[in-house]
């Protein structure tokens, strides 16, 4: 029987349950919301130039600064890897595909990989600039851009509400691809629009799946193990 997820929300909580995380980054923790869904045992890092978190959970430390000055420090996490992370930061495409490729080259390699905001409501809302409540920015091309360029990874993206939430598996530390080409694939992705979106199928586009649990654990659990 199907166990619809309607938000993603939702999907970020069963996900902490299933993999149990031992090492969770969260990138753009704002309030610190989402952190509310990470297990005592889990340690956490949220990154935010701006954080407003007044409680973190237990095990979590936030740090104030840019993902890319995190991500450039030498041994950022000092020799630990990554099982679980959340790119939930600036909404410009190219600043998500850096994430991702920074978050990939210190995860584990059955780690996951979640990219909020990449199934966009409308053209409004997926503007690189905020002028609505539900903002999303252009991160959809973030997916584009993976599945264009790293086809060993696989990358879907579940369609639970607000903006949908993309899930990167198969993940490769010791692959360079995006960083060796980022001039490149920014080149060829900023090339889209949102013409190109609305006349796509965002099956094939983005890799759309439905918001179900017994249709999402499976690539999550085979990412595990």
């Amino acid at each position: 029987m199907s166990e619809p997820i309607s938000t993603y929300y939702g999907l970020l909580r069963r996900t902490h349950q299933l993999v149990q995380p031992d090492l969770y980054v969260e990138i753009g923790v704002h309030q610190g919301h989402s952190l509310a869904f990470v297990s005592d045992h889990t340690t956490v890092i949220g990154i935010d130039p701006e954080p407003a978190v007044d409680n973190p959970p237990a095990n979590t430390t936030i740090v104030a600064t840019t993902s890319d000055n995190f991500f450039a420090q030498p041994d950022p996490l000092d020799g630990r890897t990554i099982d679980l992370s959340f790119v939930d930061g600036l909404h410009w495409w190219e600043q998500a595909l850096r994430d991702v490729a920074n978050l990939e080259r210190h995860s584990s390699p059955d780690g996951v990989i979640l990219i909020h905001d990449c199934n966009p409501i409308d053209e409004q809302t997926a503007a690189r600039q905020r002028t609505t409540a539900v903002w999303s920015g252009d991160v959809w091309k973030t997916v584009v851009a993976l599945r264009r360029y790293r086809p060993d990874l696989q990358v879907v993206t579940a369609d639970v509400a607000p903006t949908g939430l993309a899930i990167v598996t198969g993940l490769d530390p010791s692959n360079r691809t995006l960083h060796d080409n980022h001039d490149q694939i920014v080149a060829d992705i900023d090339q889209l629009g949102w013409a190109d979106l609305a006349a796509s199928d965002r099956r094939q586009l983005l890799g759309l799946v439905p918001g179900d649990w017994e249709l999402l654990a499976p690539l999550l659990i085979s990412a595990t193990r």
